[in-house]
């Protein structure tokens, strides 16, 4: 048994790097479009849209209204009043009369001609109040706050500044406070109205996970009510028809072992002669194989049952992953790299001998043409905010790995890939299903990935 555990450490770790990346890629990039695909978002954005297209077709249709009927009514008592004011200021304009009107009305006043120039508010149209100011365009171009007097002087008036600094600001703020507030329980209410679609999304999760024992809350009595109830119809349905089949399957299992038992016995009992010895020992294969098989079913519908029940013990997981990589055929040569001093945890001992042997055995078979032997790693992990201590075992190999498409259905039940990893190696599909539930049963998990070249495998015990 060779040991190069610094080398297999450093490509443990860039693997665990590019993984860690690439799973927080994924999670932001999913997270976009979770967030455009919100049928929530999409609702109220649809609603404050409308509410925008509503209001700007009001505001529009009302400056239509005044500026085409308001104003011609308002235009003769205006131009009446700009006049009045013109005579009251007096022929040639005097500054002082035209200041006591300005102090003494929101108004400014600007005069322009031979002899009196003087403005009000010399800042002129681009200060506040002086928008009036040589406009052309206001009230279809007829400028009757421009009065001229009689020695050819121009009289222009505009509205006052302190006209714009008492204006009523707090209620524009409110309006707009208003409209937020007004968003925000658009927003509530749609949330609450589809917070079943939520529950319904949830619950199809669960089942498709194989947890049927929660099912789906039935908030209202509607149509999505309704929907929900009826999904819960079918989770149960299905529910009973794994239990049949698991039954019906541990019953076959349980009945196949006697006459297999016999068989092998009758084949092993046979005699051992040159002629017949190649047929002897390929029958004995075949039922040792079946033998495999039956026992792999049983033990894997044991741990699909949610009450199943682990002998857990104290476990030294370095001694006993070095006692089953001395015992298997052709692992003298795995690279191990086992964390010293780890304390004894509590597992299934029969389970993780199982658990190990399975996927050191999928890892040698896929090494037979590749450039480095496999690497079994076992280190400590930090579970939850810290409180607890738990182990991880990792087994790489170095073959060809697996298409990314197939590798969340490594862990199925009777699925094998294709290419590389093809029926000529052996096996029916069933050894990670059995990985992947032991680690379960532990309250642990089981993740694969291409680690380039080869296949990596995290069990994660706690």
């Amino acid at each position: 048994m060779r040991w190069r555990g610094e080398e297999c450490r450093d490509e443990i770790a860039r693997s665990d790097w590019h993984a860690k990346w690439h799973a927080r890629w994924n999670e932001k990039v999913q997270g976009k479009r979770r967030w455009r695909r919100s049928l929530r978002v999409r609702l109220v954005l649809m609603f404050v849209l409308l509410a925008l297209v509503m209001a700007a077709v009001f505001m529009g249709g009302m400056k239509k209204s005044f500026s085409t009927g308001w104003a011609e009514a308002a235009k003769p008592m205006l131009t009446d009043y700009a006049d009045r004011l013109v005579a009251e200021i007096g022929t040639p304009p005097d500054v002082a009369r035209a200041q006591a009107l300005v102090a003494r009305l929101p108004i400014t006043i600007r005069i322009v001609g031979p002899k009196v120039n003087w403005d009000s508010n010399p800042g002129g149209a681009n200060s506040p109040g002086g928008w009036m100011h040589d406009r052309e365009d206001v009230f279809g171009g007829d400028k009757w706050f421009i009065r001229p007097t009689a020695d050819g002087h121009r009289v222009i008036f505009g509205w006052a500044p302190k006209l714009w600094q008492l204006a009523p600001r707090v209620i524009g703020w409110a309006t707009l406070g208003l409209l937020l507030s007004c968003v925000l329980l658009g927003y509530a209410y749609v949330s609450r109205l589809l917070r079943p679609l939520i529950d319904i999304r949830e619950g199809a999760q669960r089942f498709g996970r194989g947890e049927f024992t929660q099912p789906i809350p039935v908030r209202r009595n509607d149509d999505l009510g309704d929907l929900a109830e009826r999904i819960n119809t079918m989770a149960e349905d299905i529910q009973a028809m794994l239990d049949a089949k698991r039954g019906l399957l541990l019953a076959l299992s349980h009945e196949l072992r006697s006459p297999l038992t016999r068989a092998r016995l009758n084949a092993e009992l046979l005699p051992s002669t040159p002629e017949g010895q190649a047929e002897r020992d390929a029958l004995l294969r075949d039922l040792n194989e079946m033998r495999d098989l039956i026992s792999d079913l049983l033990e894997s519908e044991r741990l699909a049952s949610p009450h199943v029940a682990l002998q857990r013990e104290p476990v030294d997981l370095a001694a006993l992953i070095r006692e089953i990589a001395t015992e298997m055929p052709g692992a003298d040569h795995v690279h191990l790299d086992l964390a010293e001093g780890l304390p004894p945890h509590g597992v299934d001992r029969m389970r993780i001998r199982l658990l190990v042997r399975n996927l050191l055995d999928n890892a040698l078979r896929y090494s037979a043409d590749a450039p480095r032997p496999p690497c079994v790693s076992l280190r400590a992990v930090i579970e939850g905010e810290g409180s607890r201590q738990g182990v991880e075992i990792e087994v790489r190999d170095h073959g060809p790995g697996v298409d990314e498409e197939q590798l969340e259905r490594l862990t199925e039940p009777f699925y094998r890939t294709d290419g590389a990893r093809a029926r000529a190696t052996g096996g029916v599909g069933l050894g990670m299903y059995l990985c992947r539930l032991i680690a379960e049963a532990h309250g642990g998990k089981l993740t694969v990935r291409n680690a380039g070249p080869g296949l990596q495998i995290v069990v994660r015990l706690a």
